[in-house]
């Protein structure tokens, strides 16, 4: 694959990321905090698959499982304990806060402390994955 189509991938999905990142300030900002941390997820999820494209140049496999992003991506001994962490705390904000069983539990978890901590936490890990694809 030619890399002018696999930078083209991974900008594309970088972008992705950073609009995700933006939208999660923005509804932490509104008290949205469950809206936030389905962002913050998104965020890590489209950088994921940005390094992806970075490291085997090929399509990431169809997934919203962080840690299988990053270990089928190559990042997973990259990673830190408090990376590993923020991808334990975002999984069930992508998958169980669309259901109404386990949103209301989810929310109950949201402060605005704990969830100013996530978007905060995803900012620090999303920018350092996006240098690890820059370099």
């Amino acid at each position: 694959m030619a890399i002018m189509e696999i930078t083209g991938k991974t900008d594309y999905w970088t972008n992705l990321a950073i609009d995700d990142l933006d939208s999660a300030g923005i509804m932490l900002e509104k008290k949205k905090y469950l809206q936030s941390g389905f962002y913050c997820h998104q965020t890590i999820e489209k950088i994921l698959k940005a390094y992806y494209w970075h490291n085997r140049a090929q399509e990431p496999p169809y997934t919203h499982n962080l840690m299988k992003l990053a270990e089928a991506g190559g990042l997973i001994e990259l990673l830190t304990g408090e990376h590993k962490r923020l991808m334990d705390i975002l999984m069930p904000l992508n998958i169980e806060a669309r259901y109404p069983d386990n949103k209301l539990a989810l929310l109950k978890t949201l402060t605005q402390s704990r969830s100013t901590e996530i978007h905060r936490q995803t900012t620090e890990l999303f920018l350092w994955m996006r240098s690890l694809i820059e370099k």
